[in-house]
């Protein structure tokens, strides 16, 4: 059975997983990677959740401010061994539930065209894809997506 956790970016697992993660990034984003890479520093993520299976940590995400009325997903990562288990879905899910919790109207995100397994994930949650927002404009591996929490 899989338990969710919240937490803060202080928490020793997420930093675990997200060294897993950026060993990934590097990989699937090539020479991008260091682009993409200034962006995803954990230090100001206060809204963290970790997936449990066995109390083994095996996935996380978090959330951040984009504006006083989005919040930002962003560190989404579950283990390879564990895929295909839904537990993405249930990370989102705690996600968007804390973000409505915070008052937030929507949740953003930026994933890489070279992620097809995050790309359905986001849309399989009833994501939108919308125009490549902020530091991702004129990034041709992005892909931005968008949901309406009310």
């Amino acid at each position: 059975m899989v338990r969710i956790e919240r937490t803060t970016y202080k928490n020793e697992h997420f930093a675990g997983l997200v060294a897993k993660l950026d060993a990934y990034l590097s990989n699937t984003d090539g020479d991008e990677h260091d682009f993409y890479h200034q962006y995803n520093g954990i230090e100001s993520l206060n809204h963290v959740v970790i997936a449990y299976l066995k109390d083994v940590a095996v996935g996380c995400g978090a959330i951040k401010e984009f504006d006083s009325d989005s919040v930002e997903v962003k560190r989404m990562y579950v283990s390879p061994e564990t895929r295909g288990q839904g537990i993405a879905s249930l990370l989102l899910k705690e996600l968007e539930e804390w973000a409505t919790e915070l008052k937030y109207k929507n949740c953003i995100l930026e994933t890489g065209k070279r992620q097809p397994e995050a790309i359905a994930l986001y849309s399989k949650n009833e994501y939108q894809v919308i125009p490549n927002y902020g530091q991702y404009k004129g990034m041709e591996n992005s892909v931005c997506f968008k949901k309406g929490l009310t």
